[in-house]
């Protein structure tokens, strides 16, 4: 498994100190620098270490509360080291998209892998197999949604028979229930789903362990609309069970859906699912809670309905140095579209630091309207204090689009110590 406190610090890292080059990430986070004064180059993404901190600790107590198991999305951050983090506090595995996430989970020592898609690469399912068939102890399940990509897989599968032992493993499936007309994958009605159970039933490569979803793809979602969904997903299960479909080997039946933005309505649904021929893993995938942020999630999240159950703090903050002020009413700083999320809000001015005092004061009077490639274009009331220099900090939308523009992002105290550097692999 990697040591990624021994990769060195060059050019590839965009924002951090020049004077670190030749340094190790660990001996650089070891030094406790400070993000405003430390040699750090704007733009610069930071994360919140007490955020992060508070979030993690805050779905473990939320899936633990309700029964739950807990595989979050890796796609959001692609940072092995908060996966460690996640399965230190209570996470069953991480859920994947694509197998290159996959490759990179395996890389970096994740031994359950959720890959929530129908995998059909038969380059991707002989190396998936490779992996069963060299490590007993790591567990991998993905979606089946229709007849052909059954086929596919196990031709795939049959085909690299000849280098697997004779006693190899079956890849574990689940059925994934399409959310409805218009949504994405998924099998749309039941008897597509049992056409799919069929064929899994019919080859030898594959075993069919459960049912799969996402609800946040019904259609004009609502709560009604999606907690009759989800019923729908976990009456799936029970008529599977009950017809035999789901290989007993295995030792239990894996029902998962949930993403960020109605994980709620699986908890209340999933406390519904009646008692089964065998254990059921009810798999939550929520995986954006760990930055969480200041627009698209800040808006949905379930904490805002159960707010009983605590909330989420946002962790990320974008900090750009204004580098031109025109008019009175109009600044650029030196953050755009390569530097921050854009595709469902652009950020939120939240704070200032004066370039002459250090002093940080709310962004009053100040919006982004706007991002180019490399600026961001500032809209500023009359008389809203703000001169070229100053460093204005500001809150994302959309985690997914975030993590993925920066390699190495520094772990910052409130007083603004980094204490850790975050590596992604997109």
């Amino acid at each position: 498994m990697p040591d990624l406190a021994h990769e060195v610090v060059d050019h590839r890292f965009k924002a951090l100190p020049p004077d670190a080059a030749g340094l190790t990430v660990g001996e650089l986070a070891a030094q406790r620098r400070n993000l405003f004064t430390g040699g750090f180059t704007t733009p610069v993404l930071a994360l919140s270490a007490e955020s992060v901190e508070h979030n993690l600790r805050l779905l473990e107590t939320y899936a633990e509360r309700h029964g739950l198991a807990f595989a979050p999305h890796g796609k959001t951050s692609m940072a092995p080291q908060l996966f460690d983090r996640q399965i230190a506090q209570g996470a069953w595995g991480i859920t994947a998209a694509v197998p290159h996430q996959a490759r990179v989970y395996r890389a970096h020592g994740v031994a359950r892998i959720f890959l929530a898609n129908e995998v059909v690469d038969a380059v991707a399912l002989r190396w998936i197999a490779g992996e069963l068939d060299a490590d007993p102890d790591f567990r991998f399940v993905c979606y089946v949604d229709s007849v052909r990509g059954v086929e596919l897989m196990d031709q795939a599968l049959r085909a690299a028979a000849a280098e697997r032992p004779a006693d190899a493993r079956p890849l574990d499936v689940v059925v994934e229930l399409g959310a409805g007309d218009g949504a994405r994958t998924g099998a749309r009605t039941e008897a597509d789903c049992a056409a799919v159970a069929d064929a899994v039933a019919a080859t030898r490569t594959l075993r069919l362990v459960g049912v799969a979803g996402y609800e946040g793809e019904v259609p004009q979602a609502d709560s009604d609309k999606v907690h009759a969904w989800l019923r729908r997903l976990v009456a799936l299960a029970a008529e599977f069970d009950k017809a035999g479909r789901f290989d007993a080997a295995v030792g239990e039946i894996v029902v998962s859906a949930g993403g960020s933005a109605w994980f709620d309505a699986v908890a209340d649904v999933f406390a519904e699912i009646p008692e089964l021929s065998l254990p059921v893993l009810k798999l939550l995938r929520s995986g954006a809670y760990v930055s969480h942020d200041d627009g698209h999630y800040r808006r949905l999240t379930p904490f805002n309905r159960v707010a009983e159950e605590g909330a989420l703090e946002p962790a990320f903050r974008l900090w750009a140095q204004v580098v031109s002020r025109p008019t009175a009413e109009q600044a650029f700083v030196n953050a755009g579209k390569r530097d921050a999320a854009y595709d469902l809000d652009l950020p939120e001015a939240q704070v200032v630091r004066d370039a002459r005092t250090g002093e940080v004061r709310a962004a009053d009077g100040i919006a982004v309207t706007g991002l180019s490639d490399q600026h961001g274009w500032l809209r500023t009331e009359d008389g809203a204090a703000l001169d070229v220099g100053d460093w204005v900090g500001m809150g994302l939308s959309h985690p997914c689009t975030s993590f993925d523009k920066w390699q190495l992002i520094p772990l910052v105290e409130a007083d603004g110590t980094v204490v850790d550097y975050i590596r992604t692999f997109f």
